[in-house]
């Protein structure tokens, strides 16, 4: 179950990051809807910052759960 929390974070992750870099929304591309979001300067900034974050998630797919580190 922690596997596909992760996964779905990460995706949802990386579909901001295309929001927040391209005005484009990989989710309603796929599955119906506007694909292109017009946002804020401050808001592209914050959905690029959580795809990077969800691109730095993708190392927890290797770590050791029952690690005393």
């Amino acid at each position: 179950m922690a596997k596909f929390a992760l996964t779905l974070v990460i995706i949802g992750a990386l579909n901001w990051l295309l929001v927040g870099l391209f005005e484009w929304d990989l989710v309603s591309a796929l599955l119906g809807g506007d694909s292109h979001r017009e946002s804020s300067g401050l808001s592209r900034i914050v959905y690029a910052l959580v795809g990077l974050c969800g691109i730095y998630c993708v190392r927890f797919y290797a770590v050791d759960r029952y690690s005393t580190r």
